[in-house]
């Protein structure tokens, strides 16, 4: 099966799961003439909410693209996620609320063997059906899933909590309810809070991890007439679609039908290897025995001189046009750029009498870089 197939079986799996796990509280429930138990099987009906919502977001998710979505609709299902995490919330917020209640006024619960034996049995039902379900979504990427089996991980932690405080009052007669219930509230409630967190930074476009773009970098350097990548930008528009771009040196001895061709294979191999549909922009490295190959030389050492650079790429020199640009990646104890960049800029241009000087601020490979292999510290 496809990746939503899983989702939609595992979610209709949660759904079963309360659905037969309410029925046996609602049958004890009956025959035990027990309100409560008849109740917290309503409540069991509830649960498979998460799991309705994750069905609902990844068919949705599916839909084909059209001329108002041109990258599909992948990211209804962060929204999945986040309507989950906020039920999760929801249900911290109150049992925070009603454990608080019962600090400062307790009640002396009733357990009977029927009681007891339905906590048993909802612990260990909510238990494996969370590490089930929490598994798969980590299996498949998928926020809405793990959400959904963290919420039954806490129902069963919740209830178990109440088993450890029924246990308590029946050897001790110590009421134990509302004090654990405000500490089993207060995890529930942060989790809710991360749970929360990573679909809204994938929507918001949070940055892709140092290790991740290093073996992108890697595997577009291998490439026979590339010397150098930079610029990598990441677009996620849902688990299965990724729209990125970067750049690569060449020298500038090189074809035009050559660079397509180089370009062209390096697109595809991303495409098939991590589904990206990736934009292969070029900057042009000056070869031979030219002013432009000694000025880019001059340039490149003068700006390698300052720590505060982490790389420099993209240099460009037009001798027709009167212009030269260059980028630099600077290290995060730059904070006033402005200033930065007026300093470089004062200091290259003895280099180019009469020529516009431009230095560019690069960000998007910034915080990869920082932390990653300095080698290619000094290439253009």
């Amino acid at each position: 099966m496809d990746r939503s197939s899983q989702i939609i079986r595992t979610s209709w799996i949660g759904i079963i799961a309360n659905v037969l796990l309410a029925g046996f509280k609602a049958a004890v429930g009956i025959l035990a003439s027990s309100v409560a138990i008849v109740m917290d099987a309503v409540n069991n009906l509830s649960d498979a909410l998460s799991s309705v919502i994750t069905i609902v977001g990844t068919k949705l998710s599916q839909r084909p693209a059209d001329r108002k979505h041109p990258f599909g609709f992948g990211r209804i299902e962060y929204f999945s996620a986040i309507i989950i995490a906020v039920i999760v919330l929801s249900a911290g917020i109150t049992s925070l609320i009603e454990s608080v209640k019962k600090i400062f006024d307790p009640t002396e619960p009733e357990y009977t063997t029927t009681t007891l034996v339905v906590i048993v049995v909802a612990i260990v039902v909510k238990l494996i059906l969370g590490q089930y379900v929490k598994k798969k979504g980590k299996q498949l990427k998928s926020d809405a899933l793990i959400a959904s089996g963290s919420d039954a991980l806490f129902d069963a932690v919740i209830t178990l909590a109440t088993l450890v405080s029924a246990g308590v009052m029946l050897l001790w007669g110590v009421s134990l309810d509302g004090i654990l219930g405000a500490l089993i509230s207060v995890v529930i409630i942060k989790a809710g809070f991360e749970m929360l967190a990573s679909p809204v930074n994938e929507l918001l476009g949070t940055s892709i991890s140092a290790e991740y773009a290093q073996q992108i970098q890697k595997e577009v350097s291998d490439f026979e007439g590339v010397h150098g990548v930079f610029d990598l930008i990441l677009h996620n528009y849902g688990p299965d679609v990724k729209i990125g771009s970067l750049h690569i040196n060449v020298y500038d001895t090189m074809s035009a039908h050559d660079i397509h061709g180089l370009t062209r294979r390096i697109s595809t191999q991303m495409y098939e290897r991590h589904g990206i549909i990736m934009t292969v922009g070029v900057y042009a490295v000056a070869t031979g025995e030219n002013r432009r190959a000694e000025l880019q030389s001059q340039v490149m050492q003068a700006l390698a001189a300052h720590k505060e650079i982490v790389q420099v790429h993209g240099f460009y020199y037009s001798e027709k046009n009167k212009y030269l640009s260059v980028d630099i990646v600077p290290d995060i104890s730059v904070h006033d750029e402005a200033a930065f960049v007026s300093q470089l800029t004062t200091e290259l241009q003895p280099l180019v009498p009469d020529t516009k000087v431009v230095v560019v601020v690069d960000h998007n490979y910034a915080e990869i870089l920082c932390t990653a292999d300095q080698e290619t510290k000094t290439k253009s």
